[in-house]
């Protein structure tokens, strides 16, 4: 018996021990999500959009699995004319108006850097061009900053998982990402899906798959 009240204290230790350890934890997983975040946006980058463009592929509904990569047109002349600071309050509208649409749906906004951002998205198949159209229309939207009035447009590539069956969403973000320059080189008209030699092209724009904002292959081109 006094065996057993001697032991009580020590279980309350581990106890309290474990606690302490657990709470830790996820201080520590909410300081490193945090981390992980654009700065300027709050938007988390390509890391996290391969991972849960991978989990919705997992989920059976492959065919609603969207790839969306958007890149502003003309963004280095807003820098030019108006300065690095209007060329922010850009980005961070962009940012916003991404996250405000990815709200309420099964989508995850990210920035890639510089003025790429990408979608994975779960859409329904017979609205979700529309629904792009819909988002494209209000990212073009002109943003205030102070006096000025500032207006960009962004080019948007598609890849649908069901055009793609079997690939991961790493050569989903490849093909989206060269669909994105077919539309703005003037090759295809918006709403452009990415085809399989999109998604299998070497460079885009003249640059190597491996590029910033173009996510690296997992099976040899």
């Amino acid at each position: 018996m006094d065996s057993i009240l001697r032991a009580r204290p020590r279980f309350g230790q581990h106890a309290l021990l474990a606690a302490g350890w657990s709470l830790h934890a996820v201080v520590l997983h909410r300081r490193l999500a945090e981390a992980r975040k654009c700065q300027l946006t709050g938007l988390l980058g390509r890391d996290e959009l391969l991972a849960y463009g991978d989990r919705l592929l997992r989920t059976g509904r492959r065919g609603a699995v969207h790839l969306v990569m958007l890149d502003g047109v003309d963004f280095k002349g807003i820098n030019d004319r108006f300065g690095h600071a209007a060329g922010d309050a850009v980005i961070r509208a962009l940012g916003r108006r991404l996250a405000r649409w990815s709200t309420g749906r099964r989508a995850l906004a990210t920035r890639l850097g510089g003025d790429e951002f990408a979608i994975a998205a779960a859409l329904p198949p017979a609205s979700a061009l529309a629904e792009l159209a819909a988002l494209r229309e209000q990212l073009q939207q002109p943003v205030r900053y102070g006096r000025l009035t500032l207006r960009m447009d962004v080019s948007v590539g598609i890849a649908r998982a069901a055009d793609l069956p079997g690939e991961p969403c790493s050569r989903l973000l490849r093909g989206a990402d060269a669909a994105m320059y077919q539309v703005k080189n003037g090759k295809a008209v918006f709403p452009y899906c990415a085809s399989r030699a999109d998604a299998y092209t070497e460079t885009v724009n003249g640059r190597r798959a491996g590029r910033r904002g173009a996510a690296r292959p997992e099976h040899a081109a």
